[in-house]
């Protein structure tokens, strides 16, 4: 939490700062009544080396939710709830993010392979007419199966890998790499809804 709590201001939508089409999913899943508007910006994601991960996914989720909550003008400015995430997977304390191409993709799933890993998301609400700001996050242990080269290669050209942090996507083909998981699967996906559910309801918006 980065600023107590006050009382809340009277929510009239949300503002997701991501242009990720699986958080917009996740998002739009919880079927809420309020209008939910999509405003991504270009946020310097470069943080400190001693920064722990759950540093690292608070502070640039909430980087991104106060950008996007900069850009709104008129009245999307005033009685908005911004939301801000950002996931990164952790071996052996490194931090994997996005592949570079192809060959790199490749080098993460076979550190991966047949090993376990943290994937941590962090959440950030911005409430743009009090000022209030909540950040948390949530992390999840991974398994990933024993893989031989010509499976890591085939799913590589599929194109599924490259745009997601630690090269694989659990809710598509990446999943049938997955030997089990221990916590939030939402939160490997990108947003995990019962820690969004819990935040919203400190805005006095109920998810049920």
């Amino acid at each position: 939490m980065i600023v107590p709590p006050t009382s809340s201001s009277n929510v009239r939508r949300l503002v997701l700062a991501s242009s990720s089409p699986r958080r917009r999913e996740l998002v739009a899943a919880l079927d809420l009544s309020l209008p939910v508007l999509i405003l991504s910006s270009d946020t310097d994601e470069s943080t400190p080396t001693d920064w722990l991960p759950a540093q690292i996914v608070e502070q640039l989720g909430l980087r991104k939710a106060r950008a996007s909550a900069e850009m709104l003008q008129d009245d999307d400015a005033s009685h908005s709830l911004v939301i801000g995430a950002d996931t990164i997977v952790v071996l052996d304390g490194r931090v994997l993010g996005k592949p570079v191409d192809e060959q790199d993709a490749i080098r993460m799933l076979t550190e991966l392979q047949g090993r376990e890993h943290e994937v941590y998301t962090g959440i950030a609400l911005v409430d743009t007419s009090s000022g209030r700001e909540l950040v948390h996050h949530r992390m999840t242990r991974v398994m990933m199966k024993s893989m031989h080269n010509d499976q890591i290669k085939r799913y590589v050209a599929s194109g599924e890998p490259m745009d997601k942090a630690g090269s694989y996507g659990i809710q598509g083909l990446g999943a049938t790499l997955v030997d089990r998981i221990d916590g939030c699967y939402f939160n490997v996906v990108g947003l995990s809804l019962s820690l969004l559910s819990d935040m919203l309801a400190e805005f006095h918006i109920e998810v049920i």
